[in-house]
């Protein structure tokens, strides 16, 4: 399995992106050396799918399978992109606040720590629908590192289309999000016009 193991930071830097959106609360002092210089229209295209693929933890492969997806849904395709790349488990974990970083969400996910509707699924792309109830395994419940999450995670704001009991580690998917309500800086009609070229 492909893993990106690019420095965070560094990645933030190139990409002009705030590392609070992946959920570390670092800051990097270095500038980025290309900040000043006119971008193509390409290259900023290109910068918008990068920033997408890099928050949620996608490659391109699977990230190209999504947007075709998304090209044969009803609606804008762009909102129905963005609205599939929100619905991975792994981001639901960390939108509950099941994980400090969305990159550790995906390991708590492939390490069988949660369930869906009482099944244990361990696929980081598994795409939950609205009224899925998801929550973390009574057997991982108990394990320090979900005490010393909590500490972290305690006071984060959860997103108006779900509902988290913190204490039990368990949230209920209302519905599904709108374009809206998803807070992530990316602009994805950029991204539709990269793929429709």
């Amino acid at each position: 399995m492909a893993v990106n193991r690019v420095p965070v930071l560094k990645k933030c830097r190139a990409l002009g992106l705030e590392p609070s959106f992946l959920g570390y609360d670092k800051k990097s002092n270095r500038t980025n050396a290309r900040a000043g210089k006119k971008v193509s229209e390409y290259g900023l295209q290109l910068r918008e799918k990068q920033k997408a693929k890099f928050i949620y933890g996608v490659l391109e492969k699977p990230f190209r399978n999504y947007y075709r997806k998304a090209d044969r849904m009803k609606g804008i395709t762009g909102e129905n992109l963005m609205v599939m790349l929100e619905r991975r488990l792994d981001n639901i974990v960390f939108r509950m606040g099941f994980a400090r970083t969305r990159r550790e969400a995906r390991q708590v996910v492939g390490h069988k720590h949660v369930t869906v509707n009482g099944r244990v699924v361990n696929i980081p792309s598994y795409l939950v629908k609205a009224g899925d109830v998801v929550a973390v395994r009574e057997s991982a419940k108990s394990m320090q590192r979900y005490k010393e999450i909590l500490e972290v995670t305690g006071g984060r704001l959860f997103p108006e289309w779900m509902d988290v009991t913190i204490e039990d580690l368990k949230g209920t998917i209302r519905n599904l999000p709108s374009r809206e309500m998803i807070d992530v800086p990316v602009n994805e009609t950029l991204i539709v016009e990269l793929y429709s070229k």
